[in-house]
């Protein structure tokens, strides 16, 4: 049973019908969100239905958007380990860190949620050929569901992203241009191509679903604390999706009655050589600038423009929280410290959310008793080239 009612615009809150494909708003170019009948979900599923399910995001199928089973595409993505990083919290003393390891997903990132719910939809409402920007993960996790899926994947991709990136997406099928430029010219270009090729855009927020995938962390996380919310969550923010579908998770799952009223105070972390959100936060705009000359070894933060980051803002501003910009050096630094004490090998995104953690507790912005997630977004395997570089020492 689907209990999808229709899409409403993030913005304008024009109302969609949810059986055909759309990408943005039509009226105002803005995120389109997926709305539930939460007050039938409440009366069909409950919290303990839930604990005796399948170990992936599909255990939460009742607030997701896929109708036949049949399209359920699934690697076994979903219900990553959250990890209580006792060891880590000795060295900087601090004890209630944990981190989510979402590296631990198909194709090690937390990408694989988000692409597994937009590949699925895609699939069930008829799309012949999938296209996205992506500077990495993304592109990977696309590549991967659309073989899964039978369905022709394009991927556009920065010129310079690490090779790995490019080498999974060929060994899962898809056709990769790599552009000259940044993410955003990636877009652009893909853009170019969409009607005259006949594909649909699966970009971050450009379509309804991607998101949804996402705010599957916000259940867990609630699962696993025993249907709690912690009081700060750390986040690497690129296109902010995932911390936009979490604040969704936590809205909705107040509503079926499965958590109260408490939110965590969110953090966006971003490199300082691409801190559109940060720069914006603080200078307390509903919209953030395009950073330019974006530069930072953390493929998925270097992102210049987001096009929800009206909603990434308003995220921090409802939780009071916050936004920090750390350099490349602090995120391997603290990537490694990571290593050295939990045995993970976390990506510079992971790094970076430490980092940021260390700058805030010095401010005293988190308290010593506080319980605080860090969200390692993807592995570090796929950058191993930046251990024994400059970027290290």
């Amino acid at each position: 049973m689907n209990f999808v009612t229709h899409l409403e615009c993030s913005n304008c809150k024009l109302e969609l019908e949810s059986e055909r494909l759309w990408n943005l708003c039509p009226s105002c170019k803005k995120p389109l969100l997926v709305r539930y009948d939460l007050d039938e979900i409440r009366k069909t599923v409950t919290r303990d239905d839930i604990a005796h399910r399948e170990q992936n995001l599909w255990r939460y199928e009742e607030v997701l958007p896929v109708r036949k089973d049949i399209y359920k595409y699934t690697l076994g993505e979903g219900c990553t380990p959250l990890i209580y990083a006792r060891n880590l919290g000795d060295r900087i003393k601090f004890s209630g860190l944990f981190i989510k390891e979402e590296g631990m997903n198909p194709t090690t990132s937390f990408k694989a949620r988000g692409l597994v719910m937009a590949v699925s939809r895609a699939k069930e409402l008829g799309v012949r050929a999938l296209s996205i920007p992506s500077a990495g993960n993304a592109a990977g996790a696309m590549s991967a569901y659309a073989a899964l899926a039978g369905i022709p994947a394009f991927v556009f991709m920065p010129k310079d992203v690490p090779q790995p990136f490019i080498a999974e997406c060929k060994a899962l099928g898809a056709t990769v241009r790599l552009i000259d430029g940044l993410i955003t010219d990636c877009g652009r270009i893909a853009a170019n191509e969409l009607v005259t090729h006949n594909r649909f855009d699966v970009s971050t927020l450009k379509e309804p679903y991607r998101l949804e995938g996402k705010k599957t962390m916000g259940y867990e996380v609630a699962e696993q604390l025993g249907w709690r919310l912690p009081d700060v969550i750390i986040y690497p923010t690129g296109g902010g999706t995932g911390l936009i579908g979490m604040w969704k998770a936590f809205d909705e799952m107040e509503k079926l009655g499965w958590i109260d009223s408490k939110r965590p105070r969110m953090v966006t972390v971003q490199s300082d050589g691409c801190a559109p959100m940060v720069r914006a936060f603080k200078k307390g705009d509903e919209f953030a600038e395009p950073w330019q000359n974006a530069k930072t070894v953390a493929d998925g933060l270097r992102v210049p423009a987001a096009v929800g980051d009206f909603l990434i803002l308003r995220t921090l501003r409802e939780s009071n929280g916050t936004a920090v910009a750390v350099s490349d050096n602090e995120m391997i630094h603290a990537a490694n410290l990571i290593g050295q004490t939990e045995g993970l090998f976390v990506s510079p995104e992971g790094g970076a959310t430490l980092a940021a953690f260390q700058k805030l507790r010095m401010k005293n912005w988190i308290e010593e008793d506080e319980t605080v997630i860090l969200f390692n977004t993807g592995s570090g395997h796929k950058y191993s080239h930046l251990w024994g570089t400059e970027a290290t020492s």
